[in-house]
């Protein structure tokens, strides 16, 4: 039990399995390859989502403006497409992780420069970006007959069997695990999570790498607003509202440690798979929503309790009590 505390990936991924077993049992349909297929789609704007905060929760910070972000990057995205079609869909994805980067490149300004608890930055801007939202739609919607056929087309494009959106969650993970094994920045995310005081000495800036996490964070949402908007083909105040709950959850749920330096791309993905196939599966078997709402609430705290007991640490005893004589 020790070992799989120690790698979560091996607990998550036998938790999984665990259920795709306990459903297929009774609806052997289930476990059929195109419907986990259909799953990892489904659960692909989450997993990039999980991915971008995981940077960030790694330097013991967390951002709750990225389904803020994600609405107001898409609701840019589909005005810009709705008043320009002619436009090509690649360079409105680039505007999209320019507008979401910058984004976030505010929230790590004022974490950064002021010092701003990250808590309460982003849950300042949450509410700022959700506002934005309504202010430049005026409160209106942009629904699919305003969008161009290639916006909406692009991401459902099949490519080797799987839809674009998987593609998209696919490199994201392997730009992922690239960055957080093999660059600086990834070993400085984990540093500064690990011990900020002592990261300072070896020549990390805690500050500034804490500003790259949330751009990075800030690009990933930006990306996703477009990815949102093309697949449900609707941009509104409401996108991805209350989201950023399901993104944490992601990254708890896959052994990212909310007092940071300790998290793996691995595990975040499975953490996001985990939540996908049990938000497919329990319609499946007949569970109500406030249930369904039950569970993947006590599988939240299971999570937290296994990270705690994983990340303990037996101190050394210095001084013994003196006997009674």
């Amino acid at each position: 039990m020790n070992r799989l505390l120690k790698h979560r990936e091996i607990f998550l991924f036998l938790a999984i399995l665990l259920v795709l077993v306990l459903v297929t049992a009774r609806f052997p349909r289930f476990a059929q390859p195109g419907n986990l297929l259909t799953i990892f789609n489904d659960s692909s704007i989450l997993i990039m989502l999980a991915l971008g905060q995981m940077a960030v929760i790694l330097t013991r910070s967390i951002d709750l403006s990225m389904a803020a972000n994600l609405a107001l990057t898409g609701m840019v995205v589909a005005m810009v497409n709705a008043a320009f079609p002619g436009v090509p869909v690649p360079l409105l994805i680039v505007m999209c992780i320019v507008v979401g980067g910058a984004l976030g490149a505010f929230n790590g300004i004022l974490v950064w420069k002021l010092e701003i608890p990250p808590i309460v930055v982003t849950l300042g801007t949450l509410t700022i970006f959700r506002g934005m939202v309504f202010v430049i739609s005026g409160g209106a919607w942009v629904n699919a007959a305003q969008m161009s056929p290639d916006f909406i087309s692009l991401q459902r494009t099949m490519f080797l069997g799987l839809p674009l959106l998987s593609w998209f969650a696919i490199v994201t993970a392997l730009v992922f695990f690239l960055l957080m094994t093999r660059t600086p920045l990834g070993r400085a995310l984990y540093a500064i999570g690990v011990n900020p005081t002592a990261s300072v000495y070896t020549g990390i800036n805690v500050g500034r790498t804490k500003f790259y996490a949330f751009v990075i964070a800030g690009a990933v949402a930006g990306l996703c607003g477009y990815l949102w908007i093309s697949r449900y083909v609707i941009a509104s105040v409401e996108v991805a509202g209350g989201y950023e709950l399901t993104i944490i959850a992601a990254c708890v749920i896959g052994g990212v440690s909310i007092a940071g330096g300790i998290g793996s791309v691995a595990g975040v993905l499975l953490g996001a798979l985990f939540l996908g196939i049990i938000n497919n599966a329990l319609p499946v078997i007949g569970v109500s929503p406030f249930w369904q709402m039950a569970i993947s609430g006590t599988a939240i705290l299971l999570a937290v309790v296994l990270n705690a007991r994983g990340e303990r640490r037996h101190g050394r005893i210095i001084l013994k009590k003196a006997e009674a004589v």
